[in-house]
């Protein structure tokens, strides 16, 4: 993510920031990629802290996406709400880069349910996913606690609220880009038939669960092939964005260029995913000082490369 500057004082404003420590109020417009002062804000901008220039109907395009939010008479679901919808900012800003979801782009958009396990009368199941253009979130996981004990649970250490937004995204643009002459060709060439069962599929999955081996980003992905899309996507995007916040940071490797690099500009996938792969390394060396966990844990393989080629292209079709 860029680091942003007060149109007022120039100093640094972050992504999340409703002003500037100079006192100016700021709001994100995700079109032009900038914070700028004096325009309307959302409607939510006092209830979960949303900075984003409000469109048509008073909320932004990031909130107006949602259909439904949690139960707020439950106290603790406001600022789980919150602390979700942020989440859902930083995905869509990222994917606004690649042209996604801006004011120019036609296609369908997403819309999310934002959905509490407690509720004032109880608790309530509620299952994360997409469906026909749906993405249902779990707020809950934005817990801390529900988090940690849900990643030791599933096995999953680099389960996080964001990763979800970019997980179930991806799925939507699946649909999006199965609408592409020449997609499915494409995705069927690598990752195989997504017209196979879903259901058997993650039956199967969960009886009998695959190591990821050599051809797979997690063990989740090797259930179906639209979670195998689902999860390379999703770690695409988080290899993008590391690399764009460490340059924006001012981190410099021999490997990285220099200032006015742009990751979301990037053709050559390869040179991509390695870049990211030798600043995530650095700062696994730093970690490792204060005995934190490896900032991307992961093992990239040649086959999961590919992978990652081929859904970078697509995305960077827009």
């Amino acid at each position: 993510m860029q680091i942003f500057r007060c149109p007022a004082c120039s100093s640094p404003v972050y992504f999340h920031n409703l002003a500037c420590t100079c006192g100016q109020e700021v709001s994100f417009d995700p079109d032009a990629q900038t914070m700028v002062a004096g325009a309307a804000y959302c409607a939510n901008r006092d209830d979960i802290g949303c900075n984003w220039v409000a469109e048509q109907g008073g909320l932004c395009r990031s909130c107006a996406m949602t259909e439904t939010v949690p139960d707020l008479r439950a106290d603790q679901n406001l600022p789980l709400w919150e602390e979700s919808e942020s989440a859902k900012r930083r995905m869509l800003a990222e994917l606004g880069r690649w042209g996604w979801f801006t004011s120019i782009d036609t296609g369908a958009r997403p819309v999310f349910r934002m959905l509490s396990e407690e509720t004032l009368h109880g608790e309530a199941d509620v299952i994360m996913g997409h469906a026909d253009g749906v993405i249902t979130i779990n707020v809950t996981e934005a817990s801390d606690a529900v988090l940690a004990e849900r990643q030791e649970q599933f096995g999953e250490l680099y389960r996080t609220m964001l990763g979800h937004m970019r997980h179930e995204m991806a799925h939507f643009l699946f649909l999006r880009l199965a609408e592409v002459p020449g997609f499915l060709d494409d995705f069927r060439s690598l990752f195989g038939d997504e017209r196979a069962d879903y259901g058997e599929a993650l039956q199967r999955h969960y009886n009998t669960p695959m190591e990821p081996g050599e051809t797979y980003i997690t063990t989740y992905a090797t259930a179906h092939p639209h979670e195998d899309w689902a999860e390379t996507l999703a770690h695409l995007q988080h290899l993008v964005s590391l690399l764009d916040s460490g340059v924006a940071s001012g981190l410099r490797l021999q490997e990285i260029p220099g200032e006015g690099y742009d990751p979301y500009l990037e053709a050559d996938t390869e040179a991509l995913i390695t870049r990211a792969v030798h600043l995530s390394i650095a700062v696994n060396h730093v970690n490792r000082a204060l005995d934190l966990p490896d900032l991307y844990p992961f093992v990239l393989t040649q086959p999961v490369r590919e992978k990652m080629a081929l859904a970078h292209r697509w995305l960077r079709r827009l």
